[in-house]
């Protein structure tokens, strides 16, 4: 793994993956990363892209749930360090906008600038929910709309290639018939992907594939509402992207509590784990020492 990762054109081809997948009827898979060191563990294990979510990055960063508590100024810069650490692709979860439409533009522009190659924006009210759980609101349709509205309005006026992410929770708080309506026009107001988040039924996953114009992402949550599909079988629904939000996370939560423990009880923390090797070449030991090494190879002081 090399220590810079050439990060550029991240959105460009999260384009091109998306519309293969479109053509080919595949599916692109992002599993969810919540710091440098884990979208470097999705990039070796050799997906093509990444989701970088609030609840995974609220309870990585934070110890807090993913109840609007983390700001965006923490989620930027937990954006920054991720893009910088990998060349893949990385969806960001950007909530509501942290606020009215102006501040959606406003997030929309800091996602970018963190070099994230797609921004997901939801209908929410602040502040929001983790989607797959209850006591949900969300704004009225013309805040939705609006929100959406003004992200490709910023997108255009700076010339970025970022793409949007719509999503609505309304499935949970208004039926099913109402998210579909809130996809179709945010697709109509320029997202590049629509989300419905929260879907609970293969029937409705189907319905949502056949009648919303646009790419549409899946979001499968171990323990969730959505039944959990192979990618094969979402792709011949319809579906251009399945995110696995907290699959990392979950995982890392149970090998860091098993480890503690057996520390804890015996002085050794036992395995499954790393060699302290492995994790070097995971965060690119190997390429600071040869970066280091040919920087003297002409001599060691100036001509």
């Amino acid at each position: 793994m090399t220590l810079f990762p050439n990060r550029g054109g991240g959105a460009g081809r999260l384009r091109v993956l998306l519309e293969t997948a479109a053509q080919t009827g595949s599916v692109v898979q992002a599993p969810g990363c919540y710091d440098g060191l884990s979208a470097r563990v999705l990039e070796e294990a050799g997906f093509q892209a990444g989701f970088l979510g609030g609840f995974s990055v609220a309870a990585a960063r934070l110890g807090l749930p993913d109840l609007g508590l983390l700001s965006y100024g923490e989620m930027i810069d937990q954006a920054r360090s991720v893009c910088a650490a990998t060349s893949l692709p990385i969806i960001g979860d950007a909530d509501t906008g942290y606020g009215n439409p102006i501040n959606a533009e406003r997030a929309l522009l800091g996602c970018a600038q963190a070099g994230l190659a797609c921004v997901m924006i939801e209908d929410q009210v602040w502040p929001k929910r983790c989607g797959h759980t209850v006591g949900k609101e969300v704004v009225d349709r013309s805040e939705a709309v609006q929100r959406i509205r003004a992200c490709v309005r910023t997108r255009q006026e700076h010339g970025l290639d970022t793409l949007i992410m719509a999503r609505t929770d309304a499935c949970a708080t208004d039926g099913f018939d109402e998210a579909l309506w809130r996809a179709a026009a945010f697709a109509d107001a320029g997202a590049d992907i629509t989300f419905v988040e929260a879907l609970e039924t293969f029937e409705q996953m189907e319905r949502y594939c056949a009648e919303v114009p646009s790419h549409k992402t899946v979001n499968l949550v171990e323990d969730g509402r959505t039944p959990w599909l192979d990618p094969a079988s979402l792709a011949d629904l319809g579906y251009s992207l399945v995110i696995y939000p907290v699959s990392l996370l979950l995982g890392g939560i149970a090998a860091m509590g098993r480890a503690a423990r057996s520390l804890a009880a015996s002085g050794d923390a036992g395995g499954p784990r790393a060699t302290f090797d492995e994790a070097r070449v995971l965060v690119g030991w190997a390429d600071y020492e040869e970066r280091v090494r040919t920087l003297g190879a002409d001599g060691d002081g100036p001509r």
